[in-house]
């Protein structure tokens, strides 16, 4: 019995077998724990070094700033320490060094981050930058043009009948300079909050959740800033800083929007 045949062609074609591509490969911008401490040592080198710049171009104009510091206060300021005007004076050249280095600062202290981070994600942080050195000056402004009148204004008027003011010049600029550099701090918070609902890290249920947590913590903070312990400059402190974070949930639920619309939206 003849076995029936298959026919097959003589000259079969082999098939074209197309590579299969495997995951992209990481990226060599991963480094290692001693890497990261590396990179954490030199950022804080270069924020030192950029400070020290900043205090030596202000100690040139440092003999200005203490007159213009001084100016709300309409007699001149006692100063018991021998040393005291020395102190001062280097203490205000710190605080408006700082504030001349502060974008610098910021650069570095986001430049430690973005290693870690996406082309897209390190473009926000780019972004970001200028404004976080415009909300600063807008919390320097605040609080020497708002905060810091209504404050004098008050301390001197009250119970001028009994008492007489003579304020201590270490006291006064220890207050003043707090109160500039700190709210200068503080008013960075919106942008510092928009930036991380852009990259996914916080959403506004969160800071809406946690919102007695904030207000302990605002107290806290606004307790650290005033030197004095008395309720009207904790106010004027704890006020605006209360304010800031309530915009801050504005401006992240504008980012999370947007970052949802961005994930729903097709490819």
């Amino acid at each position: 019995m003849n076995e029936p045949r298959t026919s097959t062609p003589p000259n079969p074609t082999p098939a074209i077998i197309e590579p299969v591509q495997g995951p992209e490969p990481a990226t060599s911008g991963t480094m290692s724990f001693f890497e990261h401490l590396e990179e954490l040592r030199s950022r804080l080198l270069r924020s030192i070094f950029a400070l020290i710049i900043g205090v030596a171009i202000a100690a040139v104009f440092t003999g200005d700033i203490l007159k213009y510091l001084a100016s709300p206060y309409e007699h001149r300021l006692t100063n018991p320490s021998p040393t005291g005007a020395v102190v001062m004076y280097f203490r205000v050249a710190l605080m408006s060094g700082a504030i001349l280095a502060i974008p610098y600062i910021t650069y570095q202290l986001f430049m430690f981050v973005a290693p870690g981070l996406t082309k897209k994600e390190r473009s926000w942080i780019y972004l970001a930058l200028p404004a976080t050195t415009g909300f600063f000056l807008l919390g320097v402004s605040f609080a020497w043009f708002i905060m810091a009148p209504a404050a004098f204004g008050f301390l001197q008027t009250f119970q001028s009948d009994v008492f007489q003011d003579q304020w201590f010049a270490e006291e006064y600029f220890k207050f003043l300079t707090s109160l500039l550099f700190w709210i200068g701090v503080a008013f960075e918070m919106p942008v510092f909050m928009f930036v991380l609902a852009r990259l996914g890290l916080i959403g506004p249920k969160v800071l809406i959740r946690n919102w007695r947590f904030a207000v302990v913590a605002i107290t806290i903070i606004a307790a650290i800033i005033t030197p004095t312990v008395d309720p009207f400059n904790m106010l004027l402190v704890t006020a605006p800083l209360l304010m800031l974070y309530v915009l801050s949930i504005g401006l992240v639920a504008i980012a999370a929007r947007r970052v949802q619309r961005s994930l729903n939206a097709p490819h």
